[in-house]
């Protein structure tokens, strides 16, 4: 594509963003100047009861996957080469693909009034285990997700450490205590406030986990409320108000991550640890084994308990419902086009920022520039279920609200996997051009000659990494189908979800078994099209020169 060409669809591509953003914004402003009085009233001491718990929810929570994240990522380190870690460490990235609805199940399944556990935890117990729900759900369900995401951040800071500073310590003779005091401790103090800012906002945002595992008003966060507000009261006015502080707590949030320079996006890939030269001591090795068996047992268990209750399903007459087969349609449907729509906008914004980096030669950057380069990233100011609730309240002046939902459910999941699919295409897009720009240029190739014979052969790893991990995010989500899902338009996460509201869970468990095991595959699929992307051969300036002969 010319350069005016790609500018113009990074342009198109800011106005999707802004289009989607806006249009909730304006909504919820449309609302609040309509019933003014309705939302200022909103502002009782059940809001800020919602807002006290919504905050209190995502400290502990962040307390408790943090700390032993710690501890844990140490013991990984310091056991570089026992069989099994790099399995382990795999294994860890796993509840990053799954969707959280799935995950609350397991832990249900384990930990519910009829889970696994609830004989033994009745014993301990004054009588029946009533079952795990309310804020021990919720905190369980999130140390859940985040222990093994800190986990991995930790241990990409220790590998991190120079191998030279190992080697001098084991010239040194230096023990646990002053290898860690004087080595480790550093670089873990210097990412512990980003991770730990990282795992709160996921914490605070969280709506998936805190809707399924809740269990009542008394365990509500903002936006658990909004969609109540919305589906069940119907409230404008409260949900505006409800949406107002939603979105000060995720940008204060969010401002602080920037402040601190934490990538909001995580990290998948795991960097090679390097060697080191300190062997631990029996004492220390059978500590570590300890941590590092039970932080696996903690993580395995869930999606052991999901596996198991999926299989003690009526498999084959799910498999036979019309209900779940439109289902699996619908969610397939939707995932590929939110994935196809992100991997296109993420590209368009690639382009036009590496286009207008190379037109001004220099200098300071424009602020459309910066716009390209940083625009996705705004999404993740305003959660899903905000832009939802937004556009929920603007659709209901124009018709069904209900009638929207394939498009909402598209744009809204497409948008909030940008910033992920910008991770895996503008590196290798970058690389390819600071290589070709130049004889591109020379031979006047560009558009689709460009397209195909330049970026293609080193983006098509990288564009396909980021379709199936928008796919996986998108097939997962329960957000925003949690507003306009209907009987008319339902994904796999929804229709699991009703049958969990209707006490059909053996139903529900089978159905997390299927959801759980199509998003592992795609997100298999992602992590494997990643690392064979590292292996993509340098398109060669003699097959460019070839083109131009034979044009």
């Amino acid at each position: 594509m010319q350069a005016d060409t790609r500018i113009l669809a990074g342009g198109v591509a800011l106005g999707a963003i802004g289009l989607l953003i806006g249009g909730a914004f304006a909504g919820l402003i449309l609302q609040g100047a309509g019933d003014l009085s309705g939302a200022v009233a909103a502002f009782d001491p059940y809001l800020l009861r919602v807002a006290r718990f919504t905050l209190w929810q995502a400290l502990l929570s962040t307390v408790l996957s943090v700390v032993p994240a710690l501890f844990v990522a140490r013991a990984l380190s310091r056991h570089p080469d026992f069989p099994g870690r790099r399995w382990l460490i795999g294994l860890f990235a796993v509840p990053l693909g799954l969707p959280a609805i799935v995950a609350a199940l397991g832990i249900l399944a384990l930990l519910g009034r009829a889970g696994y556990f609830a004989g033994l935890l009745s014993i301990f117990g004054s009588g029946d285990w009533p079952g795990i729900y309310g804020i021990s759900g919720i905190l369980v369900a999130h140390v859940f997700f985040n222990l093994p995401l800190a986990t991995r951040l930790f241990l990409e800071a220790l590998n991190a450490v120079p191998a030279d500073h190992w080697r001098l310590a084991s010239q040194l003779g230096m023990g646990a205590r002053p290898s860690f005091r004087l080595i480790e401790w550093p670089a873990l103090r210097a990412t512990l406030p980003g991770v730990a800012g990282l795992v709160f906002m996921l914490c605070i945002t969280s709506f998936t986990l805190v809707l399924t595992l809740g269990g009542g008003p008394r365990a509500t966060t903002l936006e658990v409320a909004i969609y109540q507000t919305l589906r069940f009261d119907f409230d404008p006015a409260r949900a505006v108000a409800l949406t107002f502080l939603q979105i000060v707590l995720t940008v204060a949030v969010v401002a602080l991550l920037a402040r601190l320079g934490t990538d909001v996006t995580g990290e998948v890939n795991m960097t090679v640890t390097r060697r080191r030269f300190l062997s631990p001591g029996r004492g220390e090795a059978a500590l570590n084994a300890t941590l590092i068996l039970l932080a696996t047992l903690f993580v395995v268990g869930p999606m052991a308990a999901t596996v198991a209750s999926g299989l003690r399903a009526d498999l084959a007459r799910l498999a036979m419902e019309p209900a779940v087969h439109g289902a699996v349609i619908t969610s397939l449907v939707l995932a590929f086009f939110a994935a196809l729509l992100s991997v296109a906008l993420s590209y368009a914004l690639t382009a036009s920022r590496r286009a207008l980096q190379l037109r001004r030669h220099g200098g300071a950057p424009s602020l459309f520039e910066l716009l390209t380069g940083t625009g996705a990233g705004f999404v993740l100011v305003v959660p899903p279920i905000v832009v939802g609730a937004g556009w929920f309240i603007l659709l209901r002046h124009a018709g069904d609200v209900f009638l929207f939902a394939p498009v909402m459910v598209v744009a809204v999941n497409a948008v909030m996997a940008m910033p992920f699919a910008l991770r895996a295409i503008r590196p290798a897009h970058d690389a390819a051009s600071a290589r070709h720009e130049k004889l591109c240029a020379q031979l006047g190739l560009s558009g689709w000659n460009r397209l195909r014979l330049v970026e293609l052969p080193v983006l098509r790893r990288p564009l396909a990494t980021a379709f199936a991990f928008a796919m996986a995010l998108s097939l997962g989500d329960l957000g925003v189908i949690a507003l306009f899902g209907s009987d008319a338009v339902q994904t796999l996460p929804y229709l699991l979800f009703q049958r969990l509201g209707s006490y059909r869970t053996a139903d529900a468990a089978g159905l997390a078994l299927l959801l759980g095991l199509i998003c592992l595959a795609l997100m298999l699929a992602a992590d494997r099209l990643a690392g064979l992307g590292k292996s993509v051969p340098r398109f060669s300036d003699k097959n460019l020169r070839q083109e131009k002969i034979s044009r």
